[in-house]
């Protein structure tokens, strides 16, 4: 089983940064890839950016050029540097990791997502 451990949600004003992680632990062989989703009210759940375990990055067009997306492979540990936010970027952001993991003899990929941390961008 894998644990994934959100934290650095908060309360902001426009314009101001936030940094989010998320560390994953529990039964890990390796780690593929890492992202952020987020879902604001009534609204449904959307990609933000996500990581490759090579390095590669993908951006919502919403976020580009403020948001940047990292890990720390060693750490099992991805982040969310948050910066310029604006009132729309309020959401629930979420993790997601695919995690490879021994299970009965053989490698198996499942993917996990952490509990979610609130984002509030106030005007």
């Amino acid at each position: 089983q894998v644990q994934l451990v959100e934290s650095g949600g908060g309360l902001v004003q426009a314009g101001g940064s936030l940094r989010l992680s998320c560390a994953a632990s529990g039964s890990i062989f390796s780690i593929n890839d890492m992202g952020w989703y987020r879902q604001a009210p009534g609204k449904q759940r959307e990609l933000v950016a996500s990581i490759t375990s090579g390095g590669s990055t993908n951006y919502a067009d919403s976020v580009k050029g403020r948001f940047t997306i990292s890990r720390d492979n060693a750490k099992n540990t991805v982040y969310l540097q948050m910066s310029s936010l604006k009132p729309e970027d309020t959401a629930v952001y979420y993790c997601n990791v695919e995690v490879l993991s021994w299970l009965l003899l053989k490698l198996r990929v499942n993917e996990y997502w952490g509990q979610g941390t609130q984002v509030t961008v106030s005007s």
